[in-house]
């Protein structure tokens, strides 16, 4: 028998590492398919893109100024009304008028939502009625309830508590019906009672359908306001709109119109604030 000897062979030599390749960092999804970063006070461009429209058509002589009086008339307008103490006065009765209509508006809506999306009877009983009035205008109400509650403070409150009343519900019921069927039966699982199960489950999961019906419930308070001041009213904003159309002074009536459109969007920008500081734990496009 022949043996064979084999030579210890040296290991090959490492081959040179390669040179290091600059690799683009690639844009995250979000930031390519998004609405992109946030504009600095972008509420206010579009507001003020339509002022410097406005400013120019009245400087060009485009707009007839006793159609639509120019943006320094009315400011002048403005001036005096605030000077002689009117503007103030008419504003602090809307603003009572809405916050009250706002306050037992919201307070019925999200209670009769609580019922409805926490029992079947509750449903069956409220949420029937609740979808006769969302398709019933407020304004077709008004004769009704002149007759239920006469022309005066009551019926105006009650007017704007049910245009109210309707957003609050139909969101805040929408967001407890859209809360996973995995929770509840977790709930049931640590034998949580039903006052905490409300706490805990139910309040936290209908917060966001909730804070999107109030944005919707104080702009309808402010519609609301418009129509029930024209009805046997003896101030407020739109009283004193009233008044000037009966004296053909459309500048009042442009100040009025700004004074319930800046109402409008402070409201609802308070509202986006409490939203984006309640639900800061939710990522979405909003950023």
């Amino acid at each position: 028998m022949s043996t064979t000897t084999f030579e210890e062979q040296a290991p090959p030599a490492p081959a040179p590492a390669p040179a290091p390749v600059a690799v683009r960092p690639r844009r995250s999804r979000r930031g390519r398919l998004g609405p992109g970063r946030p504009v600095p006070y972008g509420w206010a461009i579009g507001p003020a893109l339509l002022l410097a429209l406005w400013a120019a058509g009245s400087g060009l002589g485009v707009f007839d100024a006793r159609a639509l009086p120019a943006p320094w008339t009315v400011a002048a307008t403005a001036g005096d009304l605030i000077e002689s103490g009117k503007l103030q006065s008419h504003l602090g009765t809307s603003a009572q008028r809405a916050l009250l209509g706002l306050l037992f508006g919201v307070a019925a809506g999200l209670v009769l939502a609580l019922v409805s999306g926490l029992s079947r009877i509750g449903e069956a009983l409220i949420d029937g009625p609740v979808q006769i009035k969302r398709s019933v205008p407020s304004l077709a109400l008004i004769p009704l309830l002149i007759l239920w509650f006469g022309i005066g403070e009551t019926m105006k409150v009650v007017t704007i508590a049910l245009g109210v009343l309707v957003p609050v519900y139909i969101h805040t019921h929408n967001g407890l019906r859209t809360i996973e069927s995995r929770y509840p039966e977790l709930a049931e699982t640590v034998r949580l009672g039903r006052f905490a199960f409300v706490r805990h489950v139910v309040l936290p999961g209908a917060l966001p359908g909730f804070l999107l019906g109030m944005r919707f419930a104080v702009t309808s308070a402010w519609l609301a306001l418009v129509v029930v001041e024209q009805v046997n009213a003896t101030s407020g904003i739109g009283y004193m709109m009233e008044l000037a159309r009966t004296y053909g002074q459309t500048d009042v009536i442009i100040v009025g119109l700004v004074v319930y459109g800046l109402l409008g969007l402070v409201s609802d920008a308070l509202v986006r604030l409490v939203e984006r500081r309640a639900l800061s734990w939710r990522r979405t496009l909003a950023g």
